[in-house]
């Protein structure tokens, strides 16, 4: 079984060390790892499985875990990064359509679904229904 060590890092994150194994775990927890940072050696097997929310990872005594509200977050920023070139295409569709004298009704809810596509998250109950949004 694969083992590597865990610790708190300065982000309140979770990083993973993992021995190349030209020397011992334990000889790679001492050399290389922070101290009071929590460190432990754990099997590989323990740690999620989904890396897609590998920032939201948190480690109490016992175990890694995702933090949803953190989970929550990085889903929200990756929405936001999705629909900024849907927005900026929408802007300039507003303004052809406003010198053009061309309803803009469409255009307009359009943008307010952009932008309220991040209250979507708030929405959901699994990391799984975090993944599945999308902006389009």
């Amino acid at each position: 079984m694969t083992q590597v060590i865990i610790f708190t890092n300065d982000n309140g994150g979770v990083s993973t060390c993992i021995s190349t194994g030209e020397i011992s775990i334990e000889a790679v927890l001492a050399k290389d790892v922070p101290e009071n940072k929590g460190a432990r050696i754990v099997n590989l097997a323990d740690l999620p499985r989904d890396n897609d929310f590998y920032d939201a990872w948190e480690m109490d005594a016992t175990s890694v875990a995702v933090n949803f509200d953190k989970a929550k977050a990085i889903t929200k920023n990756r929405l936001r990064a999705e629909r900024t070139p849907l927005l900026q295409a929408q802007d300039v569709e507003f303004q052809r359509a406003l010198e053009s004298g061309a309803d803009t009704t469409a255009i307009v809810a359009e943008k307010q679904r952009l932008r309220d596509v991040t209250k979507l998250a708030d929405q959901t109950t699994t990391l799984d229904e975090l993944k599945q949004l999308r902006v389009a």
